[in-house]
């Protein structure tokens, strides 16, 4: 399959050297120097090349935020037959956009990052494909995904965001939290140094893959609950409560399944 993907990002990078292996593919980045170590790989100086390269599927990897501008660009240089597609981390507007597009569509989200996962070995890493996408581009991105031996799960653009905003959201709420009340420790323990190293690794992301993953619209439901349980936890600490911190670790372990 001719396969073009925009944006040479983490995640874009991630995608063409390991589609090239199977399809022809060209990648466009507008910072060029991003193209400069990729073999096997047609690499487009202008977003006018894809023009002459005539995809059959165009991957959209450009940042959160302005992925659909990326796609009212690159439309007019892809076929009309040429299916489209994103990897975006929340599918906000996503599929009114498809849907006037009138073009075959597929959504994915590889629910990892290569900043922080194996990508030698994705066997515990999961991918959601957006169940209202074309049955053609579901098989693809099935059999992209399981030649990698990642999981997969089908969600609706809604419950993908609903997904996301607890997957992601929470997590980083709690890592922005830590380091919001970071300060040096001369002796840090075992797991100051171990939650250090998960909010250095999210805030090497971009800022705004951040900010967009905490504006999806089901993520204050998430942040409403962890500010109800913060209070409950600080209550039981101002009454220094025994019984009620006994029965509050004990619903902690029910539900990390301990």
């Amino acid at each position: 399959m001719k396969i073009a993907i925009l944006g040479a990002g983490r995640m874009g990078a991630w995608l063409t050297e390991e589609l090239c292996w199977h399809h022809d593919v060209m990648v466009y980045d507008s910072d060029l120097s991003k193209l400069k170590y990729f073999i096997k790989v047609h690499r487009a100086l202008a977003i006018e090349e894809f023009r002459d390269f005539k995809p059959e599927l165009c991957i959209n990897c450009v940042p959160l935020g302005y992925t659909l501008d990326a796609f009212d660009k690159v439309l007019p240089y892809v076929p009309e037959t040429c299916a489209i597609s994103d990897i975006a981390s929340v599918k906000t507007g996503f599929k009114e956009y498809y849907q006037a597009s009138g073009r075959p569509f597929v959504s994915s989200h590889p629910m990892f990052g290569p900043t922080l996962a194996n990508i030698r070995d994705l066997r515990e890493e999961s991918a959601i494909i957006i169940s209202e996408s074309s049955p053609e581009g579901i098989a693809f991105f099935r059999e992209f995904y399981s030649g990698l031996n990642i999981r997969i799960f089908e969600y609706s653009f809604e419950e993908h965001d609903k997904t996301v905003a607890y997957s992601l959201a929470t997590p980083f709420a709690s890592s922005m939290v830590f380091a919001a009340c970071m300060k040096k420790q001369h002796a840090p323990g075992t797991n100051f140094k171990r939650h250090l190293s998960v909010a250095k690794g999210l805030l090497s992301e971009d800022d705004r893959l951040l900010t967009e993953i905490m504006f999806n619209p089901y993520t204050i439901r998430q942040l409403e609950l962890i500010n109800s349980k913060l209070a409950y936890l600080t209550h039981i600490i101002r009454q220094k409560d025994y019984e009620e911190m006994k029965k509050f670790l004990d619903s902690l372990r029910a539900n990390i399944g301990e």
